[in-house]
C-alpha cells in the first residue's frame, strides 16, 4: 500500500468508513481520481485530490455550498480532510446525461432543457464573492493553447501567438465581454446526472465544478451544447439557445454564443494535444475531430471574420497524419 491510500484509508476509517468496500469510479483529465464507496446499504463517493495539483478541495467545498444554498443538487460533503486532499461526499448515482441519452435519443430534450433552466437559475442569482475574474485578454491567452500545443504537435512551432491573441482578444471585447456570472466551466453530460425523484431543477445533479469562477453568460451554454464528447443533436441546440436567450432576454446572443465558442474550442484543442504530449493521455486524440468541426461552425459567423482568417492561417486540420503525429509524441514533453 503506498503513501496515498494509506492515507485515504485512515481518512475513511476516522469518517467511520473504514470497513466499506471501495471501487474505482472515474478519473479525468486533472489528477483527482473518485472511488464509490459501499458500507451495508449506504453508499459515499471518495474524492481524491492530491494537493499541489491545480485542484484545491476547498474550492469544491464552496461552490458546493452556493449551489445547493440555490436550491441546485451538487453533493453533500460528508467529510472532509484538506491537509490530505480528501472529501468524503454525497453520492448522487449513475445515471449521467451522457449515458442516458446514449441508450434512449429521446430524452436529449428534456435532459438539455433542464440542464438549460439550471444555467439560468444560477445566473439569475448573484455570484459568491472573490471568484476569479479574467479579462478579455485572459480568456485569449487561455485559447492560445490552440497554437502553442495543438499547432505545435501538429507542425513543431507555435505560429504567431501575438497575433493570434489580439485578433481574439478584439472579438471577445467586441462581441462577449458584458457582465459576468457565475460560470461552472465543466457543464457538460458527463458532469451531469438525472435525479427524477427530486423537483423542478433539482433534478439535474451536479458535478466537477470546483473550478467556477466569473465568466460570460454563454460559457455554460456553449460548454453544454458544443460537448467535445458527443454530438448535441441540432435541433437540440438550436431549442436550447432560443430557451436560454429568452429567458435570459440577451442581445446579439449568436455573436457571443459563437465568439465564446470558438474560444472554448481553441482551447480543448490545445489541452487535447497537451494531455497526449505531457500526460501520455492518447484517448483525447479522438476527440479532437469534432472541437475541430465545433470551431469551424463557430468560425463561420460573420461576426468573426477576421478570427476565421488568422485560424485558417495557422491551425493545421486534424487529418489522419496530423492525428497520428499527435498520438506519435504521447508522453515525450512532461519538460516543455
Amino acid at each position: 500500500m503506498n503513501d496515498r491510500n494509506r492515507n485515504a484509508s485512515t481518512f475513511l476509517a476516522n469518517a467511520g468508513w473504514g470497513p466499506a468496500s471501495r471501487v474505482f469510479l472515474a478519473g479525468d483529465a486533472s489528477d483527482r481520481r473518485y472511488e464509490r464507496l459501499h458500507l451495508a446499504s449506504k453508499t459515499a463517493v471518495l474524492m481524491d485530490a492530491p494537493p499541489g495539483k491545480g485542484d484545491d478541495p476547498r474550492d469544491f467545498i464552496a461552490i458546493a455550498a452556493h449551489l445547493n444554498a440555490l436550491g441546485l443538487s451538487a453533493p453533500r460533503i460528508l467529510a472532509k480532510n484538506l491537509q490530505h486532499g480528501f472529501l468524503l461526499i454525497e453520492d448522487l448515482g449513475d445515471d449521467l446525461f451522457a449515458r442516458l441519452v446514449e441508450k434512449d435519443p429521446s430524452q436529449e430534450a428534456e435532459l438539455y432543457a433542464a440542464a438549460t433552466d439550471v444555467l439560468l437559475h444560477l445566473q439569475s442569482n448573484p455570484a459568491p464573492q472573490g471568484l476569479a475574474n479574467l479579462r478579455a485578454e485572459d480568456w485569449a491567452e487561455a485559447a492560445s493553447f490552440g497554437l502553442t500545443w495543438y499547432r505545435f504537435a501538429i507542425a513543431g512551432d507555435a505560429g504567431d501567438t501575438a497575433k493570434f491573441s489580439e485578433t481574439l482578444t478584439q472579438a471577445l471585447q467586441t462581441h462577449a465581454d458584458g457582465p459576468r456570472v457565475l460560470i461552472l466551466r465543466d457543464y457538460h453530460a458527463e458532469n451531469l446526472l438525472w435525479l427524477p425523484e427530486r423537483a423542478g431543477i433539482a433534478r439535474v445533479g451536479l458535478l466537477d465544478f470546483q473550478l467556477g469562477q466569473m465568466g460570460q453568460p454563454a460559457y455554460d451554454l456553449v460548454s453544454l451544447l458544443q460537448d467535445a464528447r458527443r454530438d448535441v443533436s441540432p435541433q437540440t441546440e438550436a431549442a436550447m439557445i432560443a430557451r436560454f436567450q429568452a429567458a435570459s432576454n440577451t442581445q446579439n446572443f449568436d455573436a457571443a454564443y459563437a465568439t465564446i465558442g470558438a474560444q472554448r474550442a481553441l482551447r480543448i484543442l490545445g489541452i487535447f494535444a497537451r494531455l497526449c504530449l505531457v500526460a501520455g493521455k492518447a484517448q483525447y486524440v479522438p476527440l479532437i475531430p469534432r472541437v475541430w468541426r465545433q470551431l469551424q461552425r463557430n468560425l463561420a459567423h460573420p461576426a468573426l471574420a477576421d478570427l476565421a482568417e488568422i485560424c485558417a492561417l495557422w491551425l493545421p486540420e486534424p487529418s489522419a497524419g496530423a492525428l497520428e503525429r499527435i498520438r506519435a509524441q504521447c508522453g515525450t514533453n512532461q519538460t516543455r
